[in-house]
């Protein structure tokens, strides 16, 4: 499928100071792609650089087939079809909610402007609040009010910045769904930012995570929990721990919990015995929650250092035999107390591991 975005190498600063370095990724039609992050790390620059208000310093923006930014030329705002939603909303306290979303529309005839802000009031489920202000609205509603002046002037390319972190946590779990619902049957390209892993692995079919103005990977969210490509993604993405493993054979890993089967990622795969491939045999293996499994049966314990109920679910932190500590993901019916020593078996469907001078794949 061909791109609506592509970048290529990008390059920002504020004076001085780098925000964004090389960065490169490729969004096809009617994808959502999202930047995921920490604050500081250059993702709302980015998103910034991509509807034009920030200059490029080196590479290129191209949306469309067309070129928008390189160094020395920058098409304006204006012209990208490119609309945004911000994370304060930015509505106007003067209009109504009707004279909101119509605010990009004044180039309409007034009955086809007028039919248009009806359609996408009533895409967002705000038909019968055109003539309410912002004040009068919650904030669930403002962020509709606000996605729908985006989608106006029908835009090829949809921004959204930190779109819900103004909401609470259930009305941001839900209304992230319904955008995601809402672009997809309207086939809408977007982008978006935020640093809640939650929002992004909810709406996007593919996630950036950024570090210092970098992409460290470009995936699903999938890939990203279950294939990490390098140290920081794996611990940046969901929960988990790294056990001392020692490579056995190219699809072999021995930890403490027992033998791991799968594809070693590293180069220690190309050995056959800790022997043939030295100091790099010793790995760092990534065990996530749902790997450690509680089973009552089995001979293998572990100690209940802490825990945290989640309603369905207790996450328990566990001590092993040789001190280290795992992360066990339990139904909460199954409460043990602390100190309390549990049976465990590990139940992992392939490896993660990290050579272990280093940390690097």
């Amino acid at each position: 499928m061909a791109a609506l975005l592509e970048i290529r190498d990008l390059h920002h600063a504020y004076g001085s100071q780098p925000v964004v370095r090389g960065l490169s990724l490729s969004l096809p039609r009617g994808a959502i792609g999202c930047l995921l992050g920490a604050s500081g790390c250059g993702k709302t620059t980015v998103l910034r650089c991509i509807a034009g208000f920030e200059p490029v310093a080196a590479g290129e923006i191209i949306l469309d087939g067309k070129v928008v930014s390189r160094p020395g030329f920058r098409v304006p705002p204006e012209r990208r079809r490119v609309g945004m939603v911000f994370q304060d909303y930015a509505l106007f306290p003067h209009l109504s909610v009707a004279e909101n979303v119509a605010f990009g529309l004044r180039g309409l005839p007034a009955r086809e402007r007028a039919r248009r802000v009806a359609e996408l009031l009533e895409v967002v489920g705000l038909e019968s609040l055109g003539d309410a202000y912002p004040h009068q609205l919650s904030g669930g509603q403002q962020q509709r009010v606000a996605l729908a002046r985006a989608l106006a002037p029908a835009p090829i390319l949809l921004l959204l910045d930190e779109p819900f972190s103004n909401l609470d946590v259930d009305l941001r779990s839900r209304l992230s769904q319904e955008v995601r619902e809402l672009l997809k049957q309207r086939n809408i390209t977007a982008v978006l930012v935020t640093h809640d892993q939650n929002e992004a692995f909810a709406m996007a079919d593919e996630v950036g995570i950024m570090h210092r103005g970098r992409i460290e990977q470009w995936d699903t969210p999938y890939n990203l929990y279950h294939k990490p490509a390098n140290r920081f993604v794996a611990d940046f993405v969901g929960q988990g721990v790294f056990l001392p493993g020692r490579v056995l054979s190219p699809r072999e890993v021995e930890i403490e919990l027992g033998v791991l089967q799968g594809e070693i990622p590293h180069e220690c795969a190309e050995a056959t015995s800790c022997e043939a491939c030295g100091r790099n045999c010793y790995v760092d293996v990534l065990l996530r929650p749902d790997d450690v499994v509680h089973d009552d049966a089995s001979a293998l314990k572990a100690e209940v250092l802490h825990k945290a109920f989640r309603g369905a679910e207790i996450l328990y932190t566990l001590r092993l035999a040789s001190g280290a500590q795992v992360l066990s993901l339990v139904p909460s019916h199954h409460n043990h107390r602390i100190g309390e020593r549990i049976g465990i078996r590990l139940e992992a469907d392939h490896v993660v591991a990290f050579r272990h001078d280093d940390g690097h794949a």
